[in-house]
């Protein structure tokens, strides 16, 4: 422990040695650490030689208000078992975020079971993440093809169908050209394109089989992506329509869009919900992540704000938002609502959805007409992550 510690970007060997920790720290191997090494960033921490934490990084734009903004999402960190303790997964996220930021990152993206740890570093939830489950019969009952043409397969339509989708949620990643690729393989996922006849693609659905242990199977819906609610209801039938294979089908975590589609189609009910460790979000470049994302075009306001800093002070600042563009400055004006830094990332990801809400997660104001409008500037679209890394 008393050897110095040195950050790097991985070479080959660090690769190779990082691999082997990761599957000792995991407990098993991670398969996305060989399926990334063309696309991801790795910074590790170096001991005497030898590895002993380290992480992947992805620069990719996530959308917010519509717009492309780029992320720096963070996955598979570990720090070697016995150099725990020593607050080296704080200094190896900032060393992991360095090369990201360089290049361009305003924003950055987890999905992390340590909830607590991220959110002393900035990092916040704006929204649950649930798993679903629900019995196939049931779906078999309740939603119904109608005339809907399904066939097997990707296409550069169904591609596009899934971007323009993207773009009207708070979060979803704008997939680069080796997503889907690198999700297919990982997962072995077919792919079922749903549209009304001599209509485009409508609805895009990607899943999987688990078997169970004894026999039969259940099926793993991945990506579930409808344009309406009648292309909705035929995917889920589709699905229903398993039910001499598979007695459940299992919703991924963050796979179904957040509408009640299933609350309101089934006849009985008979979902089951599983809360899982949610997605966090950290503005890392303020003023950048502000004019980067998309803004209301009916909308034209300033607003005054006091937002805790990374030093823990608060500074001032000035909101501005006209005709789908805004942009924050330093200002001397008292702020009519204070903001920290994991309140700011909520609301920046649309997860305050009325002032009231606002308020109750603790957010300060000294004007309601404030809050109202800073909450209505970002909740034109809601939050979603269907996407993982």
């Amino acid at each position: 422990m008393n050897q110095q510690l040195t950050f790097a970007p991985a070479d080959d060997s660090l690769w190779e040695q990082y691999d082997k920790l990761a599957t000792r720290a995991y407990g098993h191997p991670i398969k996305d650490i060989t399926h990334l090494r063309e696309h991801a960033d790795l910074q590790v921490a170096v001991r005497g030689g030898r590895v002993v934490a380290g992480g992947l990084g992805l620069l990719v734009d996530q959308y917010f208000g519509g717009a492309p903004v780029p992320s720096a999402c963070l996955g598979d960190g570990c720090v070697a078992p016995e150099e725990r303790g020593e607050h080296l997964a704080t200094d190896m996220t900032t060393e992991r975020l360095r090369p990201l930021i360089d290049r361009g990152a305003v924003i950055s993206a987890i999905v992390t079971s340590s909830t607590g740890y991220a959110r002393r570093l900035g990092w916040e939830a704006p929204t649950d993440v649930f798993a679903w489950s629900v019995a196939t019969d049931e779906l078999k009952r309740s939603f119904a093809t109608q005339d809907f043409e399904i066939e097997h397969g990707l296409t550069g339509e169904a591609e596009t169908l899934q971007r323009d989708l993207a773009r009207q949620w708070n979060g979803p990643v704008h997939r680069p050209t080796w997503w889907t690729r690198w999700k297919q393989d990982k997962s072995n996922l077919t792919t079922y394109r749903f549209s009304r006849p001599a209509h485009p693609t409508a609805g895009l659905l990607n899943l999987t089989t688990k078997r169970h242990e004894r026999h039969g199977m259940s099926l793993v819906v991945h990506d579930f992506w409808a344009t309406d609610q009648p292309t909705a209801a035929a995917m889920l039938a589709f699905l229903g329509h398993h039910n001499t294979r598979a007695r459940t089908i299992e919703f991924r975590r963050g796979a179904l869009p957040p509408y009640p589609t299933l609350l309101q189609g089934l006849r009985h009910h008979r979902t089951t919900a599983e809360a899982w460790h949610p997605w966090m979000l950290r503005i890392l470049d303020l003023p950048e992540a502000i004019r980067l994302r998309g803004w209301p075009h009916d909308l034209t306001t300033a607003v005054p704000m006091e937002i805790e800093s990374e030093r823990g002070g608060r500074d001032r600042w000035m909101l501005q938002i006209t005709a789908g563009a805004a942009e924050i400055v330093p200002t001397h004006v008292e702020g009519q609502v204070a903001l920290t830094r994991r309140q700011l990332a909520v609301w920046y990801a649309g997860g305050y959805r009325s002032s009231t809400s606002a308020r109750l997660a603790g957010v300060h104001t000294a004007s309601e007409k404030a809050i109202r409008t800073l909450v209505r500037s970002t909740t034109q679209f809601e939050p979603w992550l269907p996407d993982h890394f």
